[in-house]
């Protein structure tokens, strides 16, 4: 189900800094995907644009019962009219000269057939045939898919107003998919951090999402997953709706940016063999329900569509040409996902300058893996943004906790009846009360209170920094900046061009990373090890959690005899395979130190009692 002549794309990245990735990239090719978190923040951006761009332009009231929905639709149709203005522009371009229409095609990977038939084009001499193979040229030219995400755990329910009826009020992620679900746009909708039922069936409302007369689908379903269960879950309970999976997108647990959800301890390694060896049970396990629906409801279902295959794609960590190289010839993946590698090029990503720089020069210690996410999910962040000091600032002052503009991130019901967001200002004060009552705390009173205001408005500060790339932020209101780049960014340290990160993807000139740059499969090892050793250090030894951690950590285990095998086939270039034994040996050793205290402190526990 592949018609791109990429075999990369470019993954959301917060709020804001991929907000208006396709306007700077689809014109030449290549997809990429705009969060839906944040219709606010994409208000903002469209009005910008349509004055750049001498569109029409109208406020959607706050208050405007579907606003929301109207937001996200207008949004989208301003970028993908845009993004056709871009491409018809470059289409009219000449072939013969140094100009976009010539980086559409430098773009192109060099196994493509359009870039071969462009090399043949260029060589021809000036003639009636050239002239008509340039037209058959331009006329297969085409933008990058134009993607869109929705985070399903974020879904405040928005309650009716007066003389409303419930129905007429739909939850944040069902007004984020009727947005999308109204546009203009032919793309994929992204689905991401797990299943959402309700999300899910509503998805049946809209036609775009099956198949018409043809067999196409004009609004494609991608899954984000962690495994091969969490896909056969969320693609069944699809199927049974009719609902067919284009592409099954696979990010590592933690090596990756923005929230990270860990799996059971099963490394990518594992979870992509895993998928290989089980591809064609993702068709036989759905197809059935699939045209058990269609015949249901008396719709067609073309037979040639049988033949149809859901693409299986990674993300997450993936830094040199050469392991991209292994992922898509040993495991057979169709495509593979950049992100933080294109925080540092600003043509195609909005961040704002002082986080640029803080990025540019962030190594292994300023990246982390944070508590700050009031979804009480592992945010990866860096040190010093803006957002991290004013958070720290109020907190000194005594006022922890923000306003709460937005209120995306509501969910806690601790202390009120409608839900409120733990990095608010209202339950911080709440709770930090509730802790100064607490009896025999003594020394962890400070602990659990830092613990709290630790607490960041994400929904808010991943937004602003697009707001002052783009030169039109409020100059009267601070505006906290917060990133969220993965691990991988330690080895990316300058600012860089589309066409030095796209060369370097494809392998082609001077690799962008050093050689000794650990393997992303050794690297994730590291990551999964420190979040094992964390997870002891918070058990309360329940037996639960005991059982957990040991599934744990056989499974890290595994992964890493995976991995060892990899290790000792020939490696691709760039591909830093020595790394992977040295770093397995060394983490084993520390996995089986830290288990073994564990274990330890579990028989002293049990001798007490």
């Amino acid at each position: 189900m592949s018609d791109y002549y990429h075999n990369f794309y470019i993954p959301v990245m917060g709020t804001g800094h991929s907000v208006d990735t396709p306007i700077r990239i689809a014109p030449f090719g290549i997809t990429s995907v705009i969060s839906l978190v944040d219709d606010i923040l994409l208000d903002k951006i469209r009005q910008y644009y349509s004055e750049m761009y001498n569109l029409p332009f109208f406020k959607i009231p706050l208050k405007d019962e579907d606003g929301r929905a109207k937001r996200i639709t207008t949004y989208l149709d301003m970028v993908y009219e845009i993004v056709q203005i871009k491409m018809e522009a470059v289409k009219n371009l000449s072939f013969f000269k140094n100009n976009d229409k010539k980086k559409y095609f430098d773009f192109l990977p060099d196994y493509s057939l359009l870039k071969k038939d462009y090399f043949k084009l260029i060589a021809m001499k000036a003639c009636k045939a050239r002239e008509t193979f340039e037209r058959e040229l331009t006329r297969r030219m085409k933008p990058g898919s134009i993607d869109v995400n929705i985070m399903v755990k974020l879904d405040r329910i928005n309650h009716p107003r007066k003389g409303n009826s419930p129905d007429e009020i739909l939850s944040d992620a069902k007004a984020a998919l009727k947005g999308y679900s109204n546009s203009k746009l032919t793309s994929s909708i992204i689905f991401s951090a797990g299943i959402n039922q309700n999300l899910f069936s509503y998805m049946t409302k809209f036609g775009d999402f099956y198949r018409n007369e043809s067999g196409d689908i004009k609004k494609k379903i991608v899954l984000k997953v962690s495994d091969y269960r969490s896909a056969l879950i969320q693609g069944k309970f699809l199927a049974k709706k009719g609902l067919e999976i284009s592409e099954f997108r696979i990010e590592s647990g933690l090596n990756c940016g923005g929230h990270a959800f860990p799996s059971n301890g099963n490394l990518l390694s594992s979870i992509l063999k895993k998928f290989k060896e089980k591809r064609e049970q993702l068709v036989t396990e759905f197809q059935l329900y699939v045209q058990k629906y269609y015949k249901k409801m008396d719709m067609k279902y073309p037979e040639h569509i049988l033949k149809d295959r859901p693409l299986i794609t990674v993300q997450g960590g993936i830094g040199t040409n050469g392991e991209v190289r292994r992922l898509m010839e040993d495991f057979k993946m169709d495509r593979t996902g950049w992100a933080t590698p294109f925080l540092l090029v600003p043509e195609i990503t909005c961040v704002d300058a002082s986080t640029l720089n803080i990025l540019k020069n962030a190594g292994k210690k300023e990246l982390y893996l944070s508590n700050v996410s009031p979804l009480g999910v592992p945010f990866n962040n860096v040190r010093n943004t803006g957002s991290e000091i004013w958070t720290l600032k109020k907190a000194e002052d005594g006022k922890s906790g923000s306003p709460c503009p937005k209120g995306f991130l509501v969910s806690n019901t601790e202390f009120t009846k409608n839900p409120i967001c733990i990095a608010s200002r209202k339950y911080q004060k709440l709770k930090l009360a509730e802790i100064d009552s607490m009896p025999g705390l003594n020394g962890g009173r400070e602990k659990l209170s830092k613990e709290i205001m630790e607490k960041t408005c994400l929904c808010d500060h991943l937004g602003n920094g697009a707001l002052l790339k783009l030169g039109i932020a409020d100059g009267k209101k601070c505006m906290p900046q917060s990133i969220c780049p993965g691990p991988n960014l330690a080895w990316f340290n300058k600012i860089y061009t589309l066409n030095e990160m796209v060369d370097h993807i494809y392998g082609r000139g001077i690799s962008l990373v050093i050689s000794e740059r650990p393997h992303m499969f050794a690297t994730e090892i590291e990551l999964f090890v420190d979040y094992f050793e964390k997870q002891i250090a918070h058990c309360r030894n329940t037996q639960k959690e005991i059982e957990n951690l040991r599934v744990f950590k056989d499974n890290l285990e595994e992964g890493m005899e995976c991995c060892l095998q990899i290790a000792k086939r020939k490696p691709f270039p760039g591909e830093n395979l020595d790394s992977i034994p040295e770093i397995v040996y060394h983490q084993k050793a520390r996995l089986k130190s830290i288990y073994a205290e564990f274990e330890k402190c579990l028989r002293k526990d049990n001798r007490r009692k």
